[in-house]
């Protein structure tokens, strides 16, 4: 990639913080204003090794004479995901307290509209112990590929598809956090009449801690916030399946990993009704949040690119 295509990709990284800003500044105005509390330990080290590495990466464009571009975007884009994956967690959960009335029977409404029945489809895991484990595999792949994707498209050089990638996360996240705010939903267990008891072979354990939370959000009784003990208490869109599908398409054009991807990405999407509790019309909602993403994404690095001065200025030295 020449020095230009580097500087534009460059360019659109710096975009990305716009987003990342205005989620931390959502969160801050939230905390400052209400009852709501973080604790500050594992938010301030999460907070601190995302800048760390945010500062190495500017650093080394603006010391080195030829910065090394798989190095600033590999350091630069895993600070921004460590940082807005610390923000998102308790912004989910300050917008869950506008206490908006519950949709879950609308969502289920259209769950029987599109022919799709839970509780079958759930009863059907249960009763193959293997399908059941591998689909809660499938749904605890949502984290490792957030740091895997920066790291594998740095270093095979994909750089405009990585900071597309970071330009529909953070769209996807803000998306979904808005929307969540009209359409909030505990899932799709709590209307099925099935208790843990009756699912030994389904890990029902993300549903649960959902369903702990979201009331206690939305009553008052839960305003301290730790990081570590947040659960994903948005179900409308599936942000699995939107991140399934930012995933898959991510490493599509990584050999080895894009194969890979797909397979586990589908396990994700397809985890999500059963172990998530999600309606099948909030996978549908996730699919069409991630496509439209994606795109808006390619139309930024499009736009940017037909913008942009022929003159490289960050990455090598200016064009004579």
């Amino acid at each position: 990639m020449a020095d230009r295509d580097h500087d534009l990709c460059w360019r659109v990284f710096n975009l990305n913080w716009i987003p990342v800003a205005a989620m931390g500044g959502v969160l801050l105005f939230a905390v400052a204003l209400t009852r709501f509390s973080i604790e500050p330990l594992a938010f301030g080290i999460m907070m601190a090794i995302g800048v760390a590495l945010a500062v190495v990466a500017y650093i080394h464009v603006h010391v080195k004479d030829q910065a090394d571009p798989k190095l600033v975007f590999m350091l630069g884009t895993v600070a921004q995901v460590i940082i807005v994956t610390g923000i998102v967690g308790p912004l989910s959960y300050v917008v869950a307290a506008f206490d908006w009335p519950l949709q879950d029977h609308a969502l289920a409404a259209l769950d029987r509209a599109m022919g799709f029945d839970a509780r079958t489809v759930i009863l059907f895991v249960n009763d193959y112990p293997t399908l059941a484990g591998v689909l809660n595999f499938g749904y605890g792949m949502i984290k490792w590929p957030l740091l895997a994707i920066p790291v594998v498209l740095a270093a095979t050089r994909r750089f405009a598809r990585l900071q597309q990638f970071v330009t529909a996360l953070m769209l996807a996240l803000m998306v979904t956090i808005v929307i969540s705010i009209f359409v909030p939903a505990i899932g799709n267990y709590q209307l099925l009449g099935l208790a843990p008891a009756d699912l030994p072979n389904v890990n029902v354990t993300p549903f649960l801690l959902g369903q702990h939370d979201i009331p206690a959000v939305r009553d008052g009784s839960l305003r301290h916030l730790e990081l570590l003990k947040l659960a994903g208490i948005v179900t409308f869109p599936s942000f699995h399946t939107a991140s399934a599908v930012l995933y898959a398409w991510a490493f599509a054009p990584v050999r080895f990993f894009g194969p890979a991807a797909l397979v586990t990405n589908t396990l994700m999407i397809a985890s999500t009704p059963v172990i998530g509790g999600h309606y099948l019309i909030d996978v549908v909602a996730g699919v069409v949040l991630a496509i439209g993403a994606i795109a808006a994404a390619q139309w930024v690095l499009a736009r940017l690119a037909r913008d942009a001065s022929p003159r490289p200025y960050v990455f090598g030295a200016p064009a004579q």
